[in-house]
């Protein structure tokens, strides 16, 4: 009730606002005022003229009918003395209300919409700390703040625009008024005692907040997002704490899924000593087997966790097919994974030239990466100037464009194991995955794609992974924020830690159907700092444990919604 009373006090001390609150009051009070008097004069006059006798209540409901000019019919005059009145009311209706009233909005309308734009604050509330401030609203900040909510770490979004600052206000965002290049905004935003600031604009725009940032408060670190590959210095040497090149890191990530020479895990993140990786199934033995009958936690060592198909991640259930489609996740120590790829180093998959369509940023990475891993790659480009800068890190490069027959032929997309598909062009990514898979129905398609609306069409085109710049780079923010190893298992997908709720203890992995009701995986258990990954469905949990689960956001709201 304090709260109502001050914020009504600050609104009202305003001199547009009383004069406008006047102007609105005396125009209710004269209607209110006529109102009245008309239904007084109603009763009069039926009493007198009319002979009949009504409620004061009835005589309201008459007036403003006839006001209105709704005049229902069902109480009217008899006499011309009462016709006359009727019309009287019945003008003075129109005036009041069809013709005043709009007068009075159109001058109010600037001044509520000055107010509607006002309405984002310009400072954060005295005494947040352990925020996240986020220098824009750009395309990795809503998911990013859904995850931020989700872990119920505070954040504030640096708005200039009053107009635009107030619509994701009323949106739910939390929003503050300001210029992402003067001292006062992170001066109101208290950044001082923010947990971090991640600059994403532009990279001249980023040094600048890097510097003002740390003139402010040069403790706090300071995350930048690079968009060229040649100014991640520039922006290390003004002071930022971490730099992502999301272009060249996706490359990278992308030249990671591909399938090529000999049958391995490649790995994709670490958790505390362990190793994350992922196996396509196929042309290796594991293909028509389910997760039980792989044996690869005797043989190996490591367990499955998870199961990849057309992009939807599986829960590892102990019968779960495997099919040539299939992509496992396991687990386990850099030894055990070792001794997994030479255990199956004697699997040729298939020697030919992995094919890159687009030679881009993030395609350049993508074949700097798989150079780096000695595969031969065929580059398709229509760039002649691109083509040029991969000469010598490609076996062959075609010039030309990718949907003709004969150049993909020529390329090799009929023998290639995988293609790579950096096109910064979605319609032309999800056309290219159509086209190559009826040309190749075993090759392994590889994506990137620009708008997350995109990524369903991608895998009913044919694609078997798929990566945006975006997911990439929330999950990159996110492992600095708690600071952990950067793990890319998909787009939506991540790896999560959760107190045993009370609902499961004294429960066995079995009994508590986290995987059939929720879609989670359950990868790791911890308990008195030690971290169990040797899983089975007869395993008790305790309270006082920790789950170790992987994926989406939507799985975990309905985890928390099942079992609390």
């Amino acid at each position: 009730m304090k709260f109502f009373v001050s914020r009504f006090s600050a609104f009202y001390s305003d001199r547009q606002v009383r004069r406008n609150a006047h102007l609105m009051f005396r125009y209710l009070a004269v209607v209110i005022l006529v109102v009245v008097i008309y239904t007084q004069l109603f009763l009069f006059l039926m009493m007198h003229l009319e002979g009949r006798s009504f409620s004061w209540l009835t005589g309201l409901y008459w007036t403003l009918m006839v006001m209105s000019t709704l005049g229902f019919g069902d109480i009217t005059f008899t006499t011309d003395i009462g016709r006359l009145f009727t019309i009287v009311v019945l003008l003075s209706g129109i005036l009041l209300l069809l013709v005043v009233l709009p007068f009075v909005f159109i001058r109010l309308a600037p001044w509520l919409e000055a107010r509607f734009r006002m309405r984002a604050p310009a400072r954060v509330p005295k005494g947040t700390s352990g925020h996240v401030i986020i220098c824009t609203h750009d395309a990795i900040a809503p998911g990013l703040t859904r995850r931020l909510k989700q872990e119920a770490i505070p954040y504030f979004i640096i708005e200039p625009d009053t107009t635009r600052a107030s619509e994701l206000y009323v949106n739910g965002l939390a929003v503050v008024r300001g210029e992402v290049d003067r001292k006062e905004t992170y001066e109101n935003l208290n950044v001082a005692r923010a947990r971090l600031v991640l600059a994403n604009l532009s990279d001249a725009v980023n040094t600048n907040i890097t510097l003002t940032v740390h003139e402010v408060a040069p403790d706090v670190p300071v995350i930048t997002i690079s968009r060229d590959e040649h100014a991640e210095d520039v922006l290390a040497l003004s002071g930022a704490t971490h730099v992502l090149p999301l272009k060249r890191q996706l490359g990278e990530q992308l030249a990671n899924r591909v399938s090529a020479s000999h049958a391995q895990l490649h790995p994709v993140g670490r958790f505390e000593n362990l190793l994350l990786a992922e196996l396509p199934i196929l042309h290796t033995p594991l293909s028509g087997k389910s997760i039980r009958g792989t044996r690869l936690r005797e043989h190996a060592g490591i367990s499955i966790i998870g199961v990849w198909e057309r992009g939807r991640l599986y829960p590892a259930f102990p019968d779960h097919p495997l099919t040539d489609e299939s992509v496992v996740v396991v687990i386990g120590t850099e030894s055990q994974i070792d001794d997994f790829n030479d255990l199956f180093v004697i699997y040729d998959l298939n020697p030919n030239p992995v094919v890159v369509i687009g030679g881009g940023n993030v395609g350049g990475a993508a074949i700097r990466a798989l150079h780096r891993k000695g595969l031969p790659v065929h580059l398709v480009e229509r760039d002649r100037d691109l083509c040029a800068r991969f000469s010598d890190q490609c076996e062959a490069i075609f010039h030309g464009d990718a949907s003709d027959y004969e150049l993909l032929r020529s390329a090799g997309i009929l023998e290639a194991p995988s293609v790579l598909l950096s096109t910064n062009d979605d319609a032309m990514n999800i056309f290219l995955a159509s086209y190559c898979r009826h040309l190749n129905p075993e090759v392994r398609i590889v994506s990137r794609v620009t708008r997350n609306r995109n990524i369903e069409a991608l895998y009913r085109a044919g694609a078997n992974f798929v990566l945006s710049s975006h997911s990439l780079g929330i999950d990159a923010v996110f492992s600095i924020i708690k600071d952990r190893k950067l793990i890319v298992l998909g787009e939506r997908v991540d790896l999560f830690t959760v107190p045993l709720p009370k609902s499961l203890s004294d429960k066995t992995l079995a009994q508590s159907g986290i995987g059939a009701q929720t879609g989670l995986s359950v990868i790791a258990v911890r308990e008195n700092g030690t971290v169990n990954t040797r899983l089975s469905p007869t395993d008790v949990l305790h309270s006082g444990m920790e789950l170790v689960m992987m994926g989406d956001l939507e799985q975990r709201r309905r985890f928390a919604e099942t079992f609390g």
